[in-house]
């Protein structure tokens, strides 16, 4: 059979597929968006037909393995020809076959980098996952070591996980070859990060490049020796330089073959000195270079800490110096500030001062790119310049040993922070590619300026502008940890930083309940707006305190300290790290007090309470109740009369009462009625306030406190209202996050009452929520849910396909939202008589949300759609058979109008003796649902025989957007209708099955 006809652009697709990528990762390699990608992966399922993603990859393989091109491993390219180590090459090549752990070392320049690149490249066949290469030459911080794996391997943050958790799980089932290169810097962050890493993921190896032995068991050492100078002209060594001196336009003859062996010999094999003298044979000729090397060796002659490979290292650097005019050395030890490649304009900015004239760095950079001491490569954004790090090394100590050092790290910082500043509120489709070439510049600087107590405000200004780029580049852990540095940097006191406040506060890593009663539901369901189902590894926001400033103080202080830790909690809310919401609130009332802001103080404590009970679906462990009752009190007694610090006590107050609901047996209407009081009393003092972010926050209250009152239809209201008071707010963290949490919300209501069209509508809006683009679970949450209800099986298990690889790459996160989504693709494969799939999603439900929520909320709704699309009325009385009084307020009461429409149908169907009671009952509790009111219009007219009365029921299902409901109706109709129904059940990509009306 010949292959199905596929575009260039889905050939791609596959190929990628093929090396397990995420459809972000997909995205991000071909330049278009997730959504296109999604695209392609659905037109690829059915053109290939293949059942799931998986399937998908196994084509992709089949298709390489046939023939077909496979993606060269993800490698820097060789701008030269690899010389010789024919040895070395094929032992280290076993070492990494044998080994889960290698490391190459060896002094710099010896030529480490090349030879791990040479067998990488001859390994990569042996990884059907493919090979990743790191150059861990601009990480400063060993905390960054994960970041920089995850930017080569193409992974993202996962809200609730850090990077490193998200790389651990992206590489947990791959057979891949990672290598790092340059790891010497920073060895006391690679070791224990990979001591997690080839634990978590035992097909993978490493392999790694260092000036030293990381000192770690599992560590294999492969020694790089300096190239072979046995042999005479035929010594590898003797064949590096021929081939780097041809390259300059001038080979060596016969003649000079013996002074070519001399020259290689004294520089002791070492493979970067050799392409530095080599470079210089087409001016000096071999007098000039054995002069120059003899003088130089003459006069770095012995010296206790650097063998004589070392020695012959710096031998060639020094020679290659002195022979540089003075405003080219100056420019040579200059630019060594920079970590990451540069432009001339940024060098003559750092670099252009006397003796050197900034209009003459680009000339310099030319000639000093020439002499082999720079490298020139083209980027995205220009023409870029990099010094090797042996060169840069040597650059810095010639910069010390000129007393320039701290000038030009002042220069370098002010350009950094400048930078900063520029990228600060910019886009366009360039913005992502200009902040990743200055964001490791932008770090050193920060950890340069963060040791100079003088430079505090530097580092403090740093920070905070860091720290906003890194949450737009959708870097939230490193945000975090930004904001945080600059409260430290802020809490100063005669240059000496005082210990961080709260963070002993912080909750330990146990389980609870609920902070006010073990037996209380969760909050994060039940009192902000009652659905399990705001993504809450991403969406739940600060409430009222979500509201902070702007970071933009450069003041040092507790008052600046406020800011930074405000802007942190926020972040710390759309990672879903609500421990440490609740950490940093506190720590940040501390710093208000400090400051003399008692009110501040009271509005973070109030704040800190709010998130112990608005969100305690996301805290690994709860903060005992009597301890949040104290710090509610202590807020009510520390808050002035303001709108903003009444708003924020009410909110708490009103997150408290709603959280005691679950534990309150009997009738708790009085209490309830007065929580909505309450809560409708914080919305209107938010407003006053001016404050959207508190305005939706207390809205979420509202509609938490709605549903509990019985009044779906209100809750719904008050969560699309959230929207709209948002539409205006800026896009700091908190606003950011609040916004998705509206827009999870707003779906999540509109399902509850039957509005399927708006809860396409703000489903589709988080899904598309750019926070979101490598939290695809999360993302497609409430979208599948609608999707599914509506019968729409292409939609649903094109985002399911998204939802698993997302899901997948985070560890299998278990989280109140991700059940019903999953469910949701699980009821779709039923409807279509995938019994095998739908046993599959069945199993990620286990995985992903609470079983009491599936066992009785969505899943009873999900499982007893599909047996009564299936015609087993009785199996479906037996899901739905606890009465609905006895559930809903337990699990979730989006669930609600769908559970009791079709507990009327199935006691119908199943000839159950109270099923007019049944249909009653449910009316009362519908009325206002267009589509559980039609399934009890239509479980009316079955029970009356009334069949004449279904196609108008059908026509209201359509009203409804809901068409699979539709064709139902019209399949129960029979008769004339029968063959209308299977047509659109087919259409929607479901198996039309016999039914006994």
């Amino acid at each position: 059979m010949s292959d199905p006809v596929i575009s260039a652009r889905e050939a791609e697709v596959l190929a990628l597929l093929g090396e397990h990528l995420s459809n972000a990762e997909i995205a991000a390699r071909l330049f278009i968006s997730v959504r296109t990608v999604e695209s392609h992966v659905s037109s690829l399922l059915r053109k290939l037909e293949a059942p799931d993603r998986r399937a998908l990859s196994r084509r992709a393989a089949e298709l390489a393995g046939a023939g077909r091109p496979r993606s060269a491993p993800a490698l820097p390219a060789p701008l030269t020809a690899f010389v010789g180590r024919v040895r070395e090459r094929a032992e280290l090549a076993e070492a990494v076959r044998a080994h889960r752990q290698v490391t190459a070392v060896g002094p710099g320049g010896v030529g480490k980098t090349r030879l791990a690149l040479a067998v990488a490249a001859d390994l990569a066949g042996d990884f059907a996952d493919g090979v990743w290469f790191a150059d861990l030459v601009p990480v400063t911080d060993p905390g960054r070591v994960g970041a920089a794996v995850a930017a080569a391997v193409g992974v993202g943050e996962q809200p609730g996980h850090g990077i490193d958790e998200a790389v651990l799980a992206a590489l947990a089932d791959r057979r891949a070859l990672l290598v790092l290169d340059n790891c010497e810097q920073v060895r006391d962050g690679v070791a224990p990060f990979l001591e997690r890493l080839l634990a978590a993921c035992p097909s993978l190896r490493v392999l790694v490049t260092s000036r030293a032995r990381l000192m770690v068991p599992f560590e294999r050492v492969f020694p790089v020796p300096p190239l072979s100078r046995d042999g005479g002209d035929a010594s590898e060594a003797v064949a590096l330089f021929m081939e780097r001196a041809a390259a300059v336009g001038w080979p060596p003859g016969p003649a000079v073959s013996d002074g070519v062996v001399a020259v290689c010999e004294r520089l002791g094999g070492m493979a970067l000195a050799i392409e530095l003298a080599a470079a210089r044979w087409s001016t000096l000729g071999l007098d000039g270079l054995v002069t120059g090397l003899s003088d130089q060796l003459r006069i770095l002659a012995g010296g206790p800490r650097a063998d004589g490979r070392h020695r012959s290292v710096r031998a060639v650097l020094d020679w290659s110096h002195d022979l540089l005019e003075p405003p080219d050395q100056a420019l040579l030890r200059r630019v060594s500030v920079f970590v990451a490649p540069f432009t001339a304009a940024a060098a003559a900015e750092v670099a252009g001062f006397a003796p050197l004239d900034p209009s003459a760095v680009a000339d310099g950079l030319g000639r000093l790119a020439e002499q082999s001491l720079l490298a020139v490569t083209a980027s995205e954004t220009g023409t870029r310049y990099q010094a090797l790090e042996t060169i840069r090394q040597y650059g810095t100590e010639r910069l010390a040993s000129s007393g320039e050092l701290a000038d030009v790290r002042a220069r370098h910082a002010g350009w950094c922070a400048a930078t900063a500043t520029a990228l600060t509120g910019t886009g366009g489709a360039d913005w992502r590619a200009r902040f990743d070439a200055a964001a490791e510049d932008v770090r050193a600087a920060l950890a340069w300026t963060a040791d100079q107590p003088d430079r505090r405000a530097d580092a403090h200004r740093l920070a905070l502008s860091l720290a906003e780029l890194a949450f737009t580049r959708n870097l939230l852990g490193e945000a975090q940890q930004r904001f945080e540095q600059a409260a430290t940097l802020a809490r100063s006191k005669n240059g000496a930083t005082e210990a961080p406040a709260a963070t002993a506060e912080a909750p330990d890593a146990a389980t609870k309940a609920s902070p006010a009663t073990a037996e209380a539901p969760d909050a994060a369901t039940e009192t902000s707006g009652g659905p399990a189902g705001a993504p809450d590894a991403a969406t739940k926001p600060s409430g009222a305190a979500a509201g902070a400033p702007d970071a933009t103080t450069t003041g040092l202080g507790a008052a600046a300290e406020v800011v930074a830790l405000r802007q942190a909690a926020a972040v710390a809310g759309c990672r879903s790290l609500d421990g440490d919401m609740f950490r940093l609130h506190r720590a940040a009332a501390e710093a208000a007090r400090r400051a003399g802001d008692t009110a501040a103080a009271g509005r973070d404590l109030a704040a800190a309470a709010t998130v112990a009970y608005r969100f305690s679906s996301s805290f690994t462990r709860l903060p005992p109740a009597d301890e949040v009752a104290a710090i509610l009190a202590e807020a009510r007694k520390l808050s002035d009369d303001t709108p903003a610090a009444r708003a924020a006590v009410a909110l708490a107050e009103t997150a408290v009462d709603a959280d005691a609901f679950g534990a309150v047996q009997g009738d708790p209407d009085n209490s309830v009625h007065e929580t909505v009081d309450r809560a409708a009393h914080a919305v209107d003092l938010a407003r006053r306030a001016g404050d959207p972010v508190a305005e939706s926050a207390a809205l979420d209250a509202l509609s938490g406190a709605q549903s509990w009152a019985g009044d779906p239809f209100a809750a719904a209201s008050a969560a699309r209202r959230r929207t709209g008071v948002l539409a205006s707010a800026p896009n700091t963290p908190a606003a950011t996050h609040e916004r998705m949490d509206a827009f999870a919300m707003a779906a999540a209501t509109a399902v509850g009452v039957g509005d399927l069209p708006a809860a396409r509508q703000w489903g589709r809006r988080l899904a598309d929520h750019p926070l979101l683009a490598e939290a695809g679970h999360h993302a497609m949450s409430w979208l599948l849910v609608a999707d599914a209800f509506t019968g729409d099986a292409a939609e649903v298990i094109s985002g399911g396909v998204r939802f698993l690889d997302a899901w997948e790459q985070s560890g299998g996160l278990r989280s109140r939202s991700l059940g019903p989504s999953a469910a949701a693709v699980a009821m779709i494969h039923g409807l279509r008589g995938d019994d095998a799939s739908r046993a599959e999603w069945l199993a990620i439900v286990d995985q992903a949300g609470p079983e009491a929520d599936h066992r009785l909320g969505y899943g009873a709704v999900f499982d007893t759609m599909v047996l009564l699309h299936h015609g087993d009325a009785d199996a479906a009385l037996d899901r739905v058979a606890p009465e609905p009084d006895q559930v809903w307020k337990w699990v979730c009461w989006v669930w609600l109008h769908w559970y009791v429409a079709l507990r009327a149908e199935a006691a119908v169907l199943a000839g159950h003796p109270d099923a007019r009671s049944r249909i009653a009952a449910a009316r009362a509790t519908v009325t206002g649902n267009p589509v559980a009111s039609a399934q009890v219009d239509r479980a009316e007219a079955l029970l009356n025989g009334d069949k004449a009365r279904l196609p108008a029921i059908a026509a209201a299902f359509d009203a409804a957007a809901c068409p699979y409901q539709s064709a139902r109706t019209l399949l129960l109709a029979g008769g004339d209708h029968t063959l209308t129904a299977k047509t659109a059940l087919t259409h929607l990509g479901l198996t039309p099955t016999p039914v006994r009306p």
